[in-house]
C-alpha cells in the first residue's frame, strides 16, 4: 500500500491514491454504474451512509466502518438520527497503521472477533475515503467465518456520487453473494416459506404499505409481491432471486440489477404510480412474466377506476417544482401531474438510465424539464425562473423558498416518506400538498410583520440601523494579505 492522502487532499488527488493502491477495477466499475455528470457530484450527505443505512436495517448484520474518526462520528450521528438501534464497529487507525498495512491486520481481527453465528448471518465492512484511497484490500477478507459471511465494500465519495447509490454497492455485494451460495447447493428458505404464486422483486426503499398495495395489483395476474430490495434480512436475498421479474421502482440499482440479470429475470422500469403509471406498469409486467391478456386487463379493470376517482376527488391546483435525492422523484413528479398540478420542472441527484426511461418520457412529453445530476444551482435556478405556488427539495431549496414566502415541503421526511401507490398513494400525496398550499396566508403574514427588520448581520431591532463599514473590510483584508506573505517568505 502506498503513503496515504489525507482527508483534505481533495478528490482528484484521492481518486489518483487509490488507482495507484490497487483500487482500479473498483473505481472503474463505479464509473460506469454511477456516471456523474453534468457536474462532478451532486451536493448531498455522505456517500457511504446509504450502505450504512442497508446493513443497519438487517436482521443479524453487523456493520464494520473503517474510515477517519471524523467521518466514522458523522455517520453513526446520522444514522442514529434515522433511527438505528445498534452499535456501528470502528477500527481506529493512525498514519503508521495505515501505510504499514496494520490497519487491515486490524480489520481482520475484528471480524474474527465479531463472526458469531449465534448473532450474525453477515459482518458488513466499508472502506471510507482515505482507506480505499490507500488501498486497503477488503478482498482479502475471508469470504466467511465460521459460517458467518463476510462482505467488504468500498464506497468513497471520490468514487460513489449519492447516498443513494451508495445503497446499491452494498445490496448489489449481497445479491451477489447470495446468488454464488444458491448456485453451489440449496439455501435457507423465506420465514414464511417460498411464495406459492410467482412473485415480482421490487427495487427501491419504499413506504411500507406501497408494497402490499402492489401486491393487491398483481393478484388479478396472479402473481405475488417479492421481497423488497434491500432486504431486511439474508434469507430474503434468495427469495429476491427467486422471481418471475423485478420492478426497478427506484432506477439507479445498477449493481443490484446485474445481479438478477445474471440470474436469468427481466426488469422492468418505472413504478405503479397515478392513472397511466399504473396501467403501463401492469402490461409491463405481465409481459415480462408471460401473463395472458385477459389476466393483465383484469388487474388494470381492479385498480384504474379506483385511482381515477382518488385522483378526481383530491386534486392539486398549483405550479410546483420538485426536487431530491432519494430516486423516486421522477415517480412523484408523475403523480402531481397527473393530480393535475403544473410541474415545470423535476431535479434528481441520481443519474439518467435505462430504468427511468418511461417516466423522463411521459414527462418530457408533458413539458416537464427534467434535470439529472442536479445541483443545488439548477434547482435554485428553476425555483427563481418558475415562481410556484409551492416548492418540494431538499433541506436548502426548501429554506430559499421559505425565506422568500413560498410554502416549502422536505422532499425525503415529507414526500417519500408516504405511499405513492395506488389510490391511497394518489390520496396521501394530495392531502400533504394541498396543506401546504394552504399555508400561503401564513407566509405572507409573517412576511408582512418582519418587513423592514433587515437581513444577515442587519437583521433585528435598532435604535441606529447598523451601517456597513467597507473601509474597515477593506483594512482587515490587506492586513490579512500582509500575513500571509510574511509566512510564505518564511516557509521558503
Amino acid at each position: 500500500m502506498s503513503s496515504s492522502p489525507s482527508c483534505h487532499s481533495g478528490k482528484d488527488l484521492m481518486r489518483s491514491a487509490a488507482a495507484s493502491s490497487g483500487k482500479s477495477d473498483v473505481l472503474e466499475q463505479y464509473a460506469k454504474d454511477y456516471p456523474v455528470g453534468p457536474h462532478d457530484q451532486p451536493q448531498s450527505m455522505c456517500p457511504a451512509f446509504g450502505s450504512l443505512r442497508v446493513g443497519l436495517r438487517m436482521r443479524r448484520t453487523a456493520t464494520i466502518l473503517s474510515g477517519s474518526a471524523c467521518c466514522v462520528y458523522g455517520l453513526t450521528f446520522t444514522s442514529h438520527f434515522y433511527g438505528a438501534k445498534r452499535s456501528v464497529g470502528y477500527v481506529p487507525f493512525n498514519s503508521e497503521t495505515l501505510v504499514t498495512g496494520k490497519l487491515f491486520e486490524d480489520i481482520r481481527e475484528a471480524v474474527h472477533a465479531l463472526c458469531k453465528p449465534e448473532q450474525y448471518d453477515a459482518v458488513v465492512v466499508i472502506n471510507l475515503c482515505v482507506p480505499t484511497a490507500s488501498g486497503v484490500p477488503l478482498k482479502l477478507l475471508p469470504r466467511e467465518i465460521d459460517g458467518v459471511r463476510v462482505i467488504g465494500i468500498d464506497v468513497p465519495g471520490f468514487g460513489v456520487p449519492t447516498h443513494a447509490e451508495a445503497k446499491d454497492v452494498l445490496a448489489g455485494a449481497m445479491l451477489g453473494y447470495a446468488r454464488r451460495e444458491a448456485l453451489e447447493g440449496p439455501v435457507q428458505a423465506p420465514r414464511g416459506g417460498r411464495a406459492k404464486k410467482p412473485t415480482v422483486t421490487l427495487l427501491g426503499e419504499v413506504f411500507p404499505v406501497d408494497p402490499v398495495t402492489i401486491g393487491r395489483m398483481l393478484e388479478p395476474m396472479e402473481l405475488s409481491a417479492g421481497p423488497v430490495v434491500p432486504t431486511r434480512e439474508w434469507r430474503e436475498l434468495y427469495a429476491a432471486l427467486d422471481c418471475a421479474a423485478v420492478g426497478a421502482l427506484h432506477p439507479f440499482y445498477t449493481a443490484s440489477v446485474r445481479e438478477l440479470e445474471a440470474a436469468g429475470r427481466k426488469v422492468v422500469g418505472s413504478a405503479p404510480v397515478g392513472y397511466e403509471g399504473t396501467a403501463a406498469w401492469l402490461e409491463a409486467i405481465g409481459e415480462a412474466c408471460g401473463i395472458a391478456r385477459v389476466k393483465v386487463e383484469a388487474a388494470k379493470n381492479a385498480v384504474l377506476p379506483g385511482l381515477l376517482g382518488a385522483l378526481a376527488q383530491k386534486p392539486i391546483k398549483a405550479r410546483i417544482t420538485l426536487s431530491g435525492y432519494e430516486g423516486s422523484e421522477l415517480l412523484v413528479a408523475r403523480l402531481l401531474v397527473e393530480s393535475g398540478a403544473t410541474v415545470p420542472y423535476v431535479g434528481t441527484a441520481c443519474p439518467r438510465t435505462v430504468w427511468s426511461e418511461p417516466d423522463r418520457q411521459w414527462l418530457e412529453a408533458r413539458g416537464v424539464k427534467v434535470q439529472y445530476r442536479a445541483s443545488l444551482e439548477q434547482d435554485l435556478a428553476a425555483f427563481r425562473e418558475h415562481s410556484p405556488d409551492l416548492v418540494i427539495g431538499t433541506t436548502p431549496v426548501v429554506q430559499v423558498a421559505k425565506e422568500a414566502g413560498t410554502p416549502g415541503l422536505y422532499f425525503t421526511n415529507l414526500i417519500s416518506a408516504r405511499p405513492l401507490m395506488g389510490p391511497a398513494g394518489a390520496g396521501s400525496l394530495a392531502q400533504v400538498i394541498n396543506a401546504s398550499l394552504a399555508n400561503r396566508p401564513r407566509f405572507d403574514a409573517m412576511r408582512a410583520f418582519f418587513e423592514g427588520v433587515g437581513t444577515g448581520a442587519a437583521a433585528g431591532v435598532w435604535e441606529q440601523p447598523p451601517k456597513d463599514r467597507p473601509e474597515f473590510r477593506a483594512q482587515y483584508a490587506a492586513t490579512l494579505a500582509r500575513a500571509k506573505k510574511a509566512e510564505e517568505a518564511v516557509g521558503t
